[in-house]
């Protein structure tokens, strides 16, 4: 997430360069919006097909649309690809094709590979921050309330029963350094939250008790992991850990998010206060997607993930009289930018490290199923550790936490750029997070059973 992205960088001492269209020389912009546009259709076609695909098979749509992003992305077709995963322009047939019709130079033709990346990459960052808007309002503050020890127990239990497990493991079984096994292990506390939650109401789930303690354990895992991954970059840059980083983290965590809970009536009357007073269209959504955007770069400011300030607007006004109304507008703005993170994080999954018959994939492959199995078993025992509410739902909370997402992708690639992971321990991190990303919807569904379809007033896009 760029959050964290942000944070790791200002630990390196990295510099993120921030290209943007208006930076472009002229003669380029209008070719990187041509770049941006055919990819867009790409993400769009693959991502309708396989979401219909998925929902004839009876699979959740999402996992559709993350099968979609392999296949048009590094592993398949290569359709959309991104720098940072180590290509150039001239691996995109895209880039290929508008280096063709115009005429540019290898040069040129880099730069604008950079230049539309970077947009799509943007473009795919909103979408989660949408999701995640949309996914608050779809949540019940109260019942959130209600089983918010259950929610932290299950964090706490898992972030540390993986990190722990993972790190012991790898020193005792495979002879990893401290530093290195320390940093795996961290890559194992994350929880993907978008992917869960977008599976949960699909198949109805969000509001049960099991999709609030999920949700809930999601945010706080977020929480956990930045400051997990402060300490560990820390760790890995100086060699010990700068305590003052880590308690300002945490005290800043916990004043943003029990902040916008506590001042959410006077969130709540400010705002029906403006939608009463504009008469222009857009006067709902408008005010709530600005609210969003600041709680997300208030989130994003402070070090925080802007999709957690993203999901504390949803729950605000969640509580308004005009949530039901605001839920049916903000749908169609989902509907445009949620598949384009989708796709993108399935296009980010290179499957070729799965193959053995790389050598530097050998060792990886070996440690990739340890990791893996600590990965799954490390977070469906949260399940189990849930308390006071009979009848629960235990194995669908624990697989709910299961799948790390682009978040666990993130570990990896700090890792590689500190210097304090090799390649086969990047390589079982990546399969690791490939893995339980694709697992973890099917197998979600599974652990519900049958369920009812969501009724449309609370049915995700």
């Amino acid at each position: 997430m760029l959050s964290i992205a942000a944070i790791a960088n200002h630990l390196y001492g990295l510099h993120i360069p921030q290209p943007l269209l208006a930076t472009a020389e002229s003669e380029n912009a209008p070719v990187i919006l041509s770049g941006v546009l055919l990819t867009l259709i790409f993400i769009y076609i693959a991502s309708k097909v396989g979401s219909e695909i998925a929902k004839r098979l009876d699979l959740p749509p999402v996992l559709g649309e993350l099968v979609a992003g392999v296949i048009i992305g590094v592993s398949a077709l290569r359709l959309v690809i991104f720098p940072e995963g180590g290509f150039a322009a001239s691996d995109s047939l895209i880039m290929s094709g508008l280096q063709l019709l115009n005429n540019l130079s290898p040069e040129a033709v880099n730069s604008i590979f950079a230049e539309q990346s970077e947009v799509i990459s943007v473009i795919a960052e909103l979408g989660v921050i949408v999701l995640l808007f949309e996914i608050g309002l779809e949540s019940d503050l109260r019942q959130l309330k209600e089983v918010g020890i259950q929610a932290f127990v299950v964090a706490f239990i898992g972030v540390t029963a993986p990190f722990a497990a993972g790190t012991l493991g790898l020193m005792y079984f495979f002879h990893v350094a401290a530093i290195p096994a320390i940093f795996a292990g961290a890559a194992l506390t994350a929880t993907s939250i978008g992917i869960t939650s977008k599976v949960l109401a699909e198949i109805g789930q969000l509001k049960s008790k099991e999709g609030q303690i999920i949700v809930g354990a999601a945010v706080i895992d977020d929480v956990l992991g930045i400051i997990v991954l402060a300490v560990v970059a820390s760790l890995a840059k100086t060699g010990e850990v700068d305590i003052t980083n880590v308690a300002i983290l945490l005290v800043s965590a916990i004043a943003f998010l029990f902040g916008s809970i506590l001042l959410g009536g006077f969130f709540n009357k400010t705002f029906v206060a403006i939608v009463d007073k504009l008469q222009t269209r857009g006067n709902i959504v408008i005010p709530a997607f600005i609210f969003a955007y600041v709680m997300a770069f208030i989130g994003n400011a402070i070090h925080l993930e802007a999709i957690l300030g993203a999901f504390a607007a949803g729950l605000v006004l969640d509580e308004t009289d005009a949530r039901k109304e605001l839920d049916e507008l903000v749908k169609p703005v989902a509907d445009l930018l949620v598949p384009v993170f989708f796709v993108t994080v399935g296009a980010r999954a290179d499957l070729s490290v799965l193959n053995p018959m790389i050598p530097e994939n050998r060792s990886g492959l070996l440690i990739a199923v340890f990791m893996l199995a600590v990965a799954i078993i490390g977070k469906v025992i949260t399940g189990w550790v849930v308390f006071g509410i009979p009848d629960i739902n235990r194995l669908a909370i624990g697989v709910g936490m299961v799948p790390r997402g682009e978040v666990g992708l993130v570990f990896a690639g700090i890792g590689t750029a500190s210097g304090a992971i090799d390649k086969p321990l990047e390589v079982a991190i990546i399969i690791m997070v490939i893995m339980t990303t694709f697992l973890a919807p099917p197998f979600l569904r599974i652990a519900f059973g049958k369920t009812e379809e969501p009724p449309a007033s609370a049915e995700l896009a």
